[in-house]
């Protein structure tokens, strides 16, 4: 393993162009659970209400569980030292960019600055007539559904829900990363989810060595992955940084 690390660390040292691509396992250790597996969230809640039609003709029923979902359970979470580092790692240019599934905005919480938010981010909600943006940290979810003042809107989370796209500035600039990248550091995702599983094996097909950083085997492993460090993303990463910095 300690082999495996440093010809990790030394790969990220001599990378033109390195990219981290993140999911729902980077911010299992900032207490919140990822939506599929044995402790996810669909486990507890019915996926039906981030389905975009549903929550158009359902909104308060939808919103309820929303709000205790993204603003409720996950108000209080903090970045980690996995977010840290990554973000420590691009301030001392070992670290071009990342490209997250995730929605929890930790990552620039964390102070990375150029951050691909594939499936957009909770900390946003968005009019769907007039396209206003709100910060949710203005947001009074006293009172749901939470509405536009310029047209009485329901307001949505600015994240896709089921019928959605991904958005199109993220989907080309998380591509074009991959399309460039020399070195590619998968954190905490499975690679179940499609498309964005596609942009490290984009980046793998161009040429990338894939570093995976997973506490257990997953469908990257055995397909993609170059180098895998087995272990927790705090704890793997921390290690990483001990011989980047």
């Amino acid at each position: 393993m300690e082999i495996l690390k440093n010809e990790a660390a030394n790969l990220i040292k001599k990378s033109k162009y390195t990219m981290a691509f993140t999911g729902a396992g980077i911010s299992v250790e900032s207490g919140i659970p990822p939506f599929r597996g044995e402790h996810g969230l669909w486990n507890k809640y019915d996926p039906q209400v981030l389905d975009l039609v549903y929550f158009l003709n359902n909104p308060e029923h939808c919103w309820n569980y929303i709000r205790e979902i993204f603003y409720d359970f996950f108000a209080d979470a903090k970045p980690n030292d996995a977010h840290r580092v990554l973000a420590q790692m691009e301030s001392n240019k070992l670290l071009n960019a990342v490209v997250t599934q995730n929605i929890d905005n930790l990552h620039y919480e964390a102070g990375s600055e150029t951050v691909y938010e594939f499936h957009g981010n909770s900390k946003k909600l968005k009019c769907l007539k007039c396209g206003k943006i709100y910060d949710a940290g203005d947001i009074d979810f006293e009172n749901i559904p939470p509405k536009c003042v310029n047209d009485g809107e329901v307001l949505k989370p600015d994240f896709i829900f089921f019928g959605e796209g991904i958005p199109p500035d993220a989907y080309a600039d998380s591509f074009a990363a991959a399309e460039k990248a020399k070195v590619c550091i998968i954190v905490g995702s499975t690679g179940e989810v499609t498309p964005a599983s596609y942009v490290p094996r984009t980046a793998k097909q161009a040429g990338a060595t894939i570093i995976e950083i997973n506490p257990e085997e997953t469908i990257f492993t055995s397909s993609i992955t170059d180098i895998y460090l087995k272990g927790k993303a705090t704890e793997v990463l921390n290690q990483l940084g001990e011989l980047l910095f």
